[in-house]
């Protein structure tokens, strides 16, 4: 067995948060960029557009994020391409924060009141102008708590990627309790690192959310 100091644990424990917090990140910032096609196409007014993302979103939020992982990795294998972890793990957080942003941010835009695109509408505004210039601003109102809310649970779906080999803060702390044989130490360092990162979302969240219901009270 190899003697690993306390520091030893915790050293080791954050060179692997890098790769959680970098792996969030891409994931949030990719599935915004792709969630914000999504919503546009599920508030367009062809049908066409609207059923491949009502599909979309229904075929990532109703499958576990642990089956996508596994689809990525492995079901690209069958066709003879190799997939780093790390590559599969970007690619299946991506798609699965697109479908779930997607979906938060529709109800935000479809809160708005229907008032507003007739008046825009009169203004001779194009649908894509009603979007940037009067229904976006306001729903972005809404939508910032839940948003930020949502970031936590992508913080903590980063801990399944540990299953397909991507070395983030979980799979650390499995490979250091092997060598250590102190689960209990490592794990509930484990478990305050998560907890560090997400408990200033979530504080975050309810911040925003408390500010932005009170403001929009007074307006």
């Amino acid at each position: 067995m190899t003697d690993f100091t306390l520091w030893d644990i915790v050293r080791n424990l954050l060179f692997a948060l890098r790769w959680t917090v970098l792996l969030s990140l891409v994931s949030f910032v990719g599935g915004g960029v792709i969630g914000l096609l999504v919503l546009f196409a599920r508030i367009a007014k062809r049908r066409f557009a609207r059923l491949p993302a009502k599909l979309y979103i229904e075929l990532f939020q109703g499958t576990p994020l642990l089956m996508q992982l596994f689809l990525v990795f492995f079901g690209l294998g069958l066709f003879g391409i190799s997939v780093p972890a790390w590559l599969a793990a970007g690619v299946a957080l991506v798609l699965w924060t697109a479908a779930f942003l997607g979906e938060i941010w529709r109800g935000c835009v479809e809160a708005i009141a229907k008032g507003q695109w007739e008046a825009s509408a009169s203004l001779g505004m194009s649908r894509l102008e009603q979007m940037r210039h009067v229904i976006l601003p306001q729903a972005l109102r809404i939508a910032v708590p839940p948003t930020v809310g949502f970031s936590v649970q992508v913080v903590k779906g980063t801990a399944l990627t540990s299953i397909i080999g991507f070395i983030e803060l979980t799979k650390a702390g499995t490979i250091i309790t092997n060598a250590t044989f102190q689960p209990f130490t490592v794990y509930g360092l484990v478990a305050l690192f998560y907890f560090a990162l997400c408990w200033p979302l979530s504080l975050t969240s309810r911040l925003l959310e408390r500010k932005l219901h009170v403001s929009h009270r007074h307006h």
